[in-house]
């Protein structure tokens, strides 16, 4: 063994007997060699485990002989201004698991790991997109004084970092508190995001294709009305990540 592997294999060992990790989710002990990563295999194997095939414009499970080049049956009557949708998975399991939990005071460490095993998972599909900046779907100022962070901030800049694609959380302003999606009816949702976004000051948006990221899907009103004023400011092209579609 090269005396330089020879050594990292020492120091992250001794790293890891000094400051033992334990997995983000299932709190059990990670034994591997590479001082990287807070989640274990397992875990990690589970949130990146999604084989269900997916509708290109808003990211929901279809069947295998769907048609879905013009969209799927759940997102066909809508007129998104994002020009498509992807996840890391669907909302259920380790995942729903994890995104509820990076919403708890201190997820931001979680939240960050799901930005880089997002980027790790979907790389080839991001690079498709062709994003050239990366915005975080923003939280009014009320809600991120509650909780302390926004996670879809953390999240996209973890994915920025992976892809070597600047993020720009100032970019997008959240100007109205509104009520959480998943608390009202799916009709409701859209008229609940109404005017809820603007674009930062001098944001320099026009001409550049943005790839909006938020934590989850669901009837896609959020990163709609986002992608809406994105696009009325000049965007290029807006693209959606998002780590879940419920």
């Amino acid at each position: 063994m090269p005396f330089r592997t020879t050594a990292s294999f020492l120091l992250s060992g001794l790293a890891d007997l000094v400051w033992p990790r334990f997995c983000l989710l299932c709190r059990v002990r990670i034994e591997s060699v590479a001082f990287v990563g807070s989640l274990c295999d397992g875990c990690r194997g589970e949130l990146i485990s999604d084989r269900d095939e997916t509708c290109p414009r808003c990211a929901s499970t279809v069947g295998p002989h769907t048609d879905a080049d013009e969209g799927c049956p759940r997102c066909r009557g809508h007129r998104f201004h994002f020009a498509s949708a992807i996840r890391l998975g669907s909302y259920d399991g380790r995942l729903r698991e994890a995104v509820l939990r990076m919403k708890d005071e201190g997820g931001e460490p979680l939240a960050e790991e799901l930005g880089r095993a997002f980027a790790v998972t979907k790389r080839a599909q991001l690079s498709v997109m062709g994003p050239q900046v990366i915005v975080p779907v923003p939280l009014h100022w009320r809600r991120r004084f509650t909780r302390g962070y926004n996670q879809s901030a953390a999240v996209a800049r973890s994915l920025a970092d992976e892809l070597g694609v600047p993020c720009r959380p100032w970019w997008l302003v959240r100007t109205k508190s509104t009520p959480q999606q998943p608390t009202v009816s799916a009709s409701a949702r859209w008229e609940n995001v109404r005017g809820a976004f603007r674009v930062g000051f001098r944001a320099p948006v026009r001409g550049v294709r943005i790839l909006l990221v938020d934590d989850v899907l669901t009837t896609g009103a959020t990163s709609d009305a986002a992608a809406t004023v994105l696009r009325q400011a000049g965007a290029a092209q807006v693209t959606v990540a998002v780590l879940a579609h419920r």
